[in-house]
């Protein structure tokens, strides 16, 4: 007598989001299955500590051999080794290239060399994030960096290109990668109360309008790089805030424009003082400068009385200000 059997193959390579998360995290496997047992994982399966620790290392092996497949993304998509449906392709890479905010606000601003990643063991003990992730954090920011670095078109587009990331991510790396190339110098003590996503907000509105493709019309969109006679321009107002007197000269001719105007006067009193933590202002001053509207205000010189270096700008500002 003999019974006849469908038989059905597969080889879809099946993904333990759990597993995935503890591999980036830079935990062993012994470290995996002992957090795996932690969490109860073997009452809720009925599985022997064994066979735990088999899936484990059997998921860890899959990993390694993504990796070289998620640096390139594109790739992962093309390849025929692994059957992963496309929705989990995508939790791939953007897990992958998903960052610890402690950790990016450590290196936000730095050159993305071999001198800044000889002190991930300081960051990493710092910020509690194995060494392990740290280099893959690392390591993230500097491929994406090399990739679009030489790349015209927007920042944020060549991004999602070549890495496959959501546009959130996307516009995170691009703040990353501006903020590298410009070398801001965001550890000072005085900046620590920002967070990364206030300079990803930042870099944002200084990509729109102080980048070589936002000033220049005839410039193909370089979001890398700020206009040059732009910052010389900037360096020439330093003498606003270093010379005392200037400065006293400043408000005085501010606060005689505005005298008698008493809800605005007292507002721009207080703009004169330091009052404690600087608080959150509206960004619209990273807009690219203007010429004065009333070059004869007495005010001239005041970005938020009569220039476009604030919001609101204009004659909405002349309004707000009572200058018209």
């Amino acid at each position: 007598m003999t019974s006849e059997l469908d038989i059905f193959v597969g080889n879809t390579t099946l993904i333990d989001e759990d597993v995935y998360r503890l591999w980036l995290d830079g935990y062993s496997v012994s470290d995996a299955v002992a957090l795996r047992v932690r969490s109860g994982i073997l009452e809720q399966t009925g599985a022997t500590a064994a066979v735990l620790q088999s899936d484990t290392m059997d998921h860890y092996r899959t990993f390694h051999m993504l990796e070289r497949l998620l640096h390139a993304p594109p790739k992962l998509l093309h390849q025929l080794i692994f059957q992963i449906p496309p929705s989990r392709q995508a939790l791939l890479i953007e897990r992958y290239y998903a960052f610890d905010e402690a950790f990016v606000r450590e290196v936000l601003g730095k050159k993305l060399s071999k001198g800044t990643k000889k002190d991930l063991d300081d960051i990493s003990t710092k910020t509690g994030i194995t060494l392990k992730s740290c280099r893959r954090q690392f390591d993230n920011f500097k491929r994406v960096f090399k990739v679009v670095e030489e790349m015209r078109g927007s920042l944020v587009d060549n991004i999602q290109q070549h890495f496959l990331l959501s546009d959130r991510l996307a516009r995170d790396y691009a703040a990353i990668v501006f903020f590298a190339n410009n070398r801001f110098e965001t550890g000072k003590k005085k900046l620590q109360y920002l967070s990364f996503g206030d300079f990803a907000f930042c870099a944002e509105l200084m990509i729109q309008n102080w980048t070589l493709g936002a000033v220049d019309s005839q410039v193909d969109d370089m979001d890398m790089d700020l206009d040059k006679e732009f910052l010389q321009d900037l360096k020439e107002l330093k003498v606003l805030v270093a010379d005392k007197d200037l400065l006293d000269l400043h408000k005085s001719l501010v606060c005689t424009a505005l005298r008698g105007k008493l809800g605005v006067f007292s507002e721009m009193e207080a703009n004169f003082k330091v009052c404690g933590p600087v608080q959150p202002l509206s960004l619209g001053h990273l807009q690219p400068p203007e010429p004065c509207p009333h070059p004869s205000s007495p005010a001239v010189g005041f970005r938020q009385c009569c220039c476009s270096l604030c919001l609101p700008l204009g004659e909405p500002a002349l309004k707000r200000w009572g200058i018209t």
